[in-house]
C-alpha cells in the first residue's frame, strides 16, 4: 500500500519532471499524495502568497513523508522550503530526490541543484533519481519509519 507522500519541487521549472516521479506509482494517487494540479497552483497564486501557503498546508495534511524533488533551482525557492518548513512542523519523514537527469518535456536533462537545507537535527537523505521503483518504495518507508519515531516523540 502506498504511503500518502508530499511531493515538493520548483513548480515553474519542473512540473514535467515531478510528474515522471509522480506517475511513477509508489506514492498515492495524485488526489490524495498531497500533489496539486496546476489550475490549483495557478489559482492560489493570483491571490497572493499567503493563498499558497493555505493550500501547501492543506495539502500537507494526513501525509507522512515529504518527498523533496530537487533540481537545479530547488533549494532557492521560497515555496519549497516553506514546504519543508511544514513538513518539519508536522513531523514528516523528509527524503531528497535529485532528478536533475531526469528529461523535460523538450528532452532535455539539466544540472545538478545543491539540497534544501534544513536544521541539522533533520534526518534528510538524498539519493539520484534512478528509475529503480523498489528503491523509491524503500526509500519511502523509510521516510515513513523517521514520521513515527518523531511522532511518537523518541
Amino acid at each position: 500500500m502506498a504511503r500518502r507522500v508530499f511531493l515538493s519541487f520548483h513548480f515553474e521549472r519542473a512540473i514535467w519532471r515531478a510528474n515522471q516521479v509522480r506517475n511513477s506509482n509508489v506514492v498515492a494517487g495524485a488526489d490524495r499524495a498531497g500533489f496539486y494540479d496546476h489550475s490549483e497552483y495557478e489559482e492560489a497564486k493570483k491571490k497572493g502568497d499567503e493563498n499558497v501557503k493555505r493550500l501547501i498546508r492543506e495539502k500537507l495534511q494526513g501525509t507522512s513523508v515529504t518527498v523533496v524533488l530537487i533540481g537545479t533551482q530547488t533549494a532557492s525557492r521560497p515555496f519549497v522550503q516553506y514546504e519543508i518548513e511544514q513538513s518539519i512542523a508536522n513531523k514528516n519523514g523528509l527524503l531528497g530526490i535529485y532528478i536533475n537527469n531526469l528529461k523535460d518535456e523538450n528532452g532535455h536533462t539539466d544540472t545538478k541543484g545543491p539540497k534544501p537545507s534544513v536544521p541539522s537535527n533533520v534526518e534528510f537523505p538524498a539519493y539520484d533519481w534512478d528509475g529503480a521503483l523498489d528503491n523509491f518504495r524503500r526509500a519511502i518507508e523509510a521516510a515513513g519509519g523517521r514520521c513515527a519515531i518523531l511522532r511518537r516523540g523518541y
